[in-house]
């Protein structure tokens, strides 16, 4: 691996675990709450990335600006935060990277704008703070992505320029906080990916298939 790359961080949700069914889980407890059938799982996969947002608004078809959001919203967080670890997991193509970055003494992170409220109990579950240099949440700076603050705060605690920093994320807030912050970024293509333009028109750095193609990208850094 190149000297001048040095650290890796990553997005969580659709990135290092998937959490999708999880989240689409709390959806349709709501859903059942309100007296609606449940909704395919595929509906909610894209969306993970937008979060609360993106499970509102598949579930109930309704936006931010609606007044309706604010409660619903609340009550979807109360449900997911009680059901997070029940099907969460990391990605098993995702640990033999991370078990390489450890063999090879390259430390990694995660930046994500998921609430302390929710990762720090969910990063623990799934023992990752035993590893990780750095867990940035979205509530760790005063901007969540796209942001560059929770980048250059992940980079600063692991002791690194920006640019020896590669972030890899499924979002194109991923890429648009790396770009600022002055990293390198790589989409995963096994995330959620969201519904709107195509992956390649993001302006990410490199795309990745597999998180075995990493190891690649770092070794051609």
């Amino acid at each position: 691996m190149s000297a001048s790359m040095r650290a890796v961080l990553f997005d969580l949700d659709g990135t290092l675990i998937d959490s999708a069914p999880d989240l689409a889980g709390a959806a349709n407890e709501l859903r059942s709450v309100h007296g609606l059938p449940e909704l395919p799982f595929e509906r909610f996969r894209p969306m993970v990335g937008s979060g609360a947002r993106g499970m509102i608004g598949v579930a109930f078809d309704v936006g931010p600006d609606d007044e309706r959001f604010g409660p619903l919203r609340d009550a979807f967080l109360d449900r997911y935060e009680h059901r997070m670890t029940r099907e969460t997991r990391v990605f098993a193509a995702v640990l033999p990277l991370l078990d390489a970055l450890d063999r090879l003494g390259h430390p990694w992170g995660v930046v994500t704008n998921k609430a302390t409220r929710f990762t720090e109990p969910l990063v623990r579950s799934l023992a990752l703070h035993q590893r990780a240099r750095t867990v940035i949440a979205g509530d760790t700076t005063a901007h969540s992505k796209p942001h560059p603050a929770p980048l250059l705060e992940a980079a600063r605690r692991v002791g690194l320029e920006p640019s020896q920093c590669i972030y890899v994320g499924d979002d194109l807030r991923d890429v648009q906080a790396g770009h600022a912050a002055g990293m390198t970024t790589v989409i995963a293509a096994w995330g959620y990916l969201g519904i709107g333009e195509p992956i390649e028109s993001w302006g990410a750095d490199h795309i990745i298939k597999t998180p075995a193609e990493l190891l690649n990208l770092l070794a051609m850094a």
